[in-house]
């Protein structure tokens, strides 16, 4: 196959996708729980990545996810309240000291810088680390940033520990499918580009990749200032799909999920860890919810049926998949048009040269 023929293909079934979601928002009342589990398996799937653009395709075990979409969901928020609602947004603080709007796809953008530009000055000193002691300092970091951000004195500018809100969201499903879809295109194209193979090279064995002239410090600075970059517009996309930001929705917990999505992909995979996203919140939001609710069938109760429930089932499954598919669902292998032909015509020339013996 071409790859001219291979563009095209592609280019097609993502008009088709579009299309597809399109019409199901004509068809389907707003508050179908599809909708829920397709903006924000989008959104995840745009920060699982991120992280793995930085354990899996450049050996950095980074924990700080959630604080770089901290930065970025404030900075969105931030920038986007209408100035005739910041009175009452910031009502503690005398409407706050940020008084210009800015439009949502800059303060989009912005949210990244933000957050890549912390990741600059927090990686100076962080990214000497290795393995663990690397994953302990970023985690520590996303911590301090959700304490710091919930300092009274930084009210005037965070609004201290009461929400954000009254800032544009996102109605339709398709603005997070278009904006989450060109950003993990653009880390596509990274990983394919010069620097991509330098990342896998320090990856797969530092030693000999500075051998081969690579610069370990810069490369590993780019890769997780870029990926920071990213998981500050998920923050900025995931305030949009909450309609309120609080730092403490941005626990360590929000980073052990991302890592888990990460994990059950397949590190190293891009599409793994965009199925599993979707596979994890729609396990999470929707499929398993019922496990929630007190069940009778006549007088009697089912037992283990109650609050809480759910997540029980659900850690169960996680443990399955991790012992049964210890590489993910696709390991380090990619789901591609290219990938999909070159099967299916191995198995029709395998098949001819199999009845040509037969003869």
């Amino acid at each position: 196959m071409t790859k001219r023929k291979e563009t095209i293909i592609n280019v097609a079934c993502i008009a088709a996708l579009l299309a597809v979601l399109f019409v199901m928002e004509q068809v389907l009342p707003p508050t179908n729980m599809i909708f829920t589990v397709l903006k924000k398996g989008a959104i995840y799937a745009l920060v699982a990545v991120s992280m793995n653009l930085l354990n899996g395709f450049t050996g950095l075990f980074s924990l700080g996810q959630a604080g770089f979409m901290l930065l970025g969901a404030y900075t969105y928020g931030i920038l986007t309240i209408p100035v005739e609602d910041r009175a009452n947004v910031y009502m503690y603080y005398d409407g706050g000291i940020i008084q210009f709007v800015v439009p949502v796809m800059v303060a989009i953008v912005a949210a990244g810088i933000v957050a890549a530009i912390f990741a600059y000055l927090i990686g100076l000193p962080v990214l000497r680390l290795k393995s663990d002691y690397l994953a302990i300092a970023t985690l520590g970091f996303a911590e301090i940033i959700r304490a710091f951000f919930q300092w009274d004195k930084l009210g005037p500018l965070t609004n201290g520990s009461n929400l954000l809100r009254s800032y544009p969201t996102f109605k339709s499903v398709l603005f997070p499918f278009i904006v989450s879809g060109v950003c993990i295109a653009i880390i596509v194209m990274l990983i394919n580009s010069t620097y991509g193979r330098a990342f896998k090279a320090i990856r797969d064995d530092e030693i000999a990749a500075e051998a081969m002239g690579i610069n370990l410090a810069h490369h590993k600075r780019i890769a997780f200032v870029v990926s920071s970059f990213f998981a500050g517009i998920s923050g900025a996309l995931l305030a949009m799909y909450q309609t309120t930001v609080q730092a403490s929705m941005f626990k360590s917990a929000m980073t052990y999920e991302i890592l888990l999505i990460v994990v059950i992909g397949g590190i190293g995979s891009i599409t793994g860890s965009c199925i599993s996203s979707f596979l994890f919140i729609a396990l999470s939001e929707w499929l398993l919810r019922f496990l929630d609710n007190d069940t009778y069938i006549g007088n009697f109760h089912v037992p283990f049926l109650r609050a809480g429930f759910r997540m029980v089932v659900f850690s169960v499954i996680i443990m399955i998949i991790v012992l049964f598919f210890r590489k993910g669902i696709m390991g380090d292998k990619e789901f591609s048009v290219r990938g999909i032909y070159n099967f299916f015509h191995r198995k029709s020339k395998n098949g001819k040269n199999a009845g040509g013996d037969t003869k």
